[in-house]
């Protein structure tokens, strides 16, 4: 069993940055592919980033803005986010998939999430 957990959430202001911070435990997730989600109040949630061994996409609408990157060492993967829109507010999700995917029926473990609030 693999457990996620998301934190760097917060307030800040339009234009600002954060960093958002999943911490794996239970299993090594070196061999996974990790990715990024959101849902803002009252939509869906969708794709954000991914990230595996040589390869990373984003989502157009944050892509030179956000960066995921990590650490496998400690089973940690990150998202900054800089230029950040009131739009990008939501609460974000990482989750973890056996293979490079951008669908999230392809992640099988989630974390709870953390909100991120933009405000203009």
């Amino acid at each position: 069993q693999v457990q996620l957990v998301e934190s760097g959430g917060g307030l800040v202001q339009a234009g600002g940055s954060l960093r958002l911070s999943c911490a794996a435990s239970g299993r090594t997730l070196s061999t996974r592919t990790m990715g990024w989600f959101r849902q803002g109040l009252g939509k869906e949630r969708e794709f954000v980033a991914a990230r595996s061994s040589g390869f990373t996409f984003y989502a157009d609408s944050v892509r030179g803005r956000f960066t995921v990157s990590r650490d496998n060492a400690n089973n940690t993967v990150f998202l900054q986010m800089n230029a950040l829109k009131p739009e990008d507010t939501a609460v974000y999700y990482c989750a973890a998939a056996r293979e490079p995917s951008m669908l999230q029926a392809d992640y099988d473990y989630w974390g709870q999430g953390t909100q991120v609030t933009v405000s203009s």
